[in-house]
């Protein structure tokens, strides 16, 4: 038995069954999901709608609270769905400000497992995933690649942050027995100029995966230094998965046209993980909603465009019940089932430092490794110094995190710590960005 199939069908179940964990039921029961019809599926989804929402106002303090104030009764929702629609929306706000007030008494909070919002709609806040909601999202992320055509034996390559410090041994080897049971190496990268791109081509040619992963302004860094190198593309990979940040239409052409692979699309955060996904260029503005996984809404905002709007179907120990995305998009439908169209949002900015360039993902996946950082924001300044506005948690030195930064980035940045009312907001709603400009302050 070659040794890909040994990982994906021996050793994979072997891991799962060590860890504790059930996602191949999982991801059965969702591809049973899918065969049904759009009728079928929505049935169930009010079901489990109807489920979470007898849950959380018998668990989760802050919805029996706002329940009984309400005198809202979730059994009113199987037969009138706008019933449902009474509720408040929730906001990164109310998650922040609330805190554990959001979890069910149900489980106990030392075995759930913390996820930290991107913060590109906003400042990060905190979700807590219970064993059984992470396995779900774990379930999705194996079904959407099928989807893709991608085969569990075939290798897959995943585009990680380089981090400029040591990881600790337990957690390299916790990552590399799970890159072996899903047949995937890990490339580092840390730069976009020319140095960075070349190694990155080099590692992709060195491992000849079936499907790469990763932000799509990496991709499209990597696809403009090919077509200027003139490198042979043929047969380096089939597909590449767009993950993280807004994939733009022209971006997705350009990336296929010029390494010569099939893109896809999804959509997800951290709040529900994967909840949409597309099937190519042919849907290239259109993904096909997860509907076992959310309820979907749209609400209209101010500025008359429509915000995305979902309530966690897989989730139990942090309900989030109308909770409002901050992304902007439509919800449509046709005999198949929901889709997301026209989505805006998640675009990952670059900053100067020093002689290098940066992407916004860098700074969000080095700062939750490093840890103690709750929110950060850079401002982009015209004496070549970027201002690093850091809000640190309160078990850290303040001291600690200043030096670090500036040792890690060769004392090309300026640190000053603050609290959230420090971070800037632009633009006419006030929007939060991770880069600002010294001169829209």
């Amino acid at each position: 038995m070659p040794l890909r199939h040994f990982n994906a069908y021996v050793l994979y179940p072997i891991a799962e069954r060590l860890q504790h964990r059930r996602i191949t039921p999982k991801l059965r029961a969702l591809k049973e999901h899918t065969k049904g019809s759009f009728h079928e599926r929505k049935a169930r989804q009010l079901q489990r709608l109807v489920q979470m929402l007898h849950l959380a106002g018998e668990s989760v303090p802050y919805y029996r609270d706002l329940f009984a104030q309400m005198k809202f009764d979730p059994s009113k929702v199987e037969t009138d769905t706008s019933y449902f629609r009474r509720l408040p929306y929730l906001t990164k706000d109310i998650i922040r400000s609330e805190g554990h007030r959001l979890l069910s008494g149900r489980f106990s909070q030392t075995d759930l497992h913390m996820r930290k919002t991107g913060g590109s709609t906003g400042p990060s806040a905190l979700i807590y995933y219970s064993q059984e909601g992470l396995d779900w999202t774990a379930a999705v992320n194996l079904l959407v690649m099928e989807w893709a055509g991608k085969k569990r034996h075939w290798k897959e390559v995943h585009l990680s942050t380089r981090f400029p410090k040591n990881i600790p041994f337990k957690e390299r080897l916790r990552e590399r027995s799970k890159c072996l049971a899903l047949n995937r190496i890990n490339i580092l990268t840390d730069r976009l100029d020319d140095q960075g791109l070349e190694r990155l081509w080099t590692d992709l040619l060195r491992a000849r995966p079936y499907l790469v992963q990763g932000h799509p302004s990496t991709m499209w860094a990597l696809s403009r230094f090919v077509v200027k190198r003139r490198y042979e593309v043929n047969g380096v990979f089939k597909i590449f998965e767009s993950t993280g940040e807004l994939l733009q239409p022209e971006k997705s052409r350009f990336i296929q046209e010029s390494l010569n692979c099939h893109v896809v699309n999804r959509y997800g955060n951290a709040e529900f993980g994967v909840i949409a996904y597309n099937s190519g260029p042919d849907h290239e503005n259109c993904m096909r909603l997860l509907d076992f996984v959310v309820w979907p809404e749209i609400k209209a905002t101010e500025d008359g465009t429509s915000e995305l709007v979902f309530t966690g179907l897989t989730n139990p120990a942090m309900p989030l019940i109308r909770y409002r995305t901050g992304d902007q998009g439509e919800l449509q439908h046709d005999r198949n089932g929901f889709f997301l169209t026209n989505l805006m949002g998640r675009v990952h900015e670059m900053v100067r430092i020093g002689d290098r360039e940066y992407p916004t993902h860098y700074f969000q996946d080095l700062f939750d490794k490093i840890g103690g950082i709750a929110e950060f924001q850079i401002v982009d300044r015209q004496d070549g110094y970027p201002l690093f506005k850091i809000v640190p948690e309160e078990s850290i030195l303040p001291e600690d995190i200043t030096t670090s930064v500036e040792k890690w980035l060769s004392n090309n940045v300026r640190v000053m710590l603050v609290d959230v009312n420090g971070l800037n907001r632009v633009g006419r709603n006030r929007k939060f960005c991770h880069i600002v400009s010294e001169v829209s302050m």
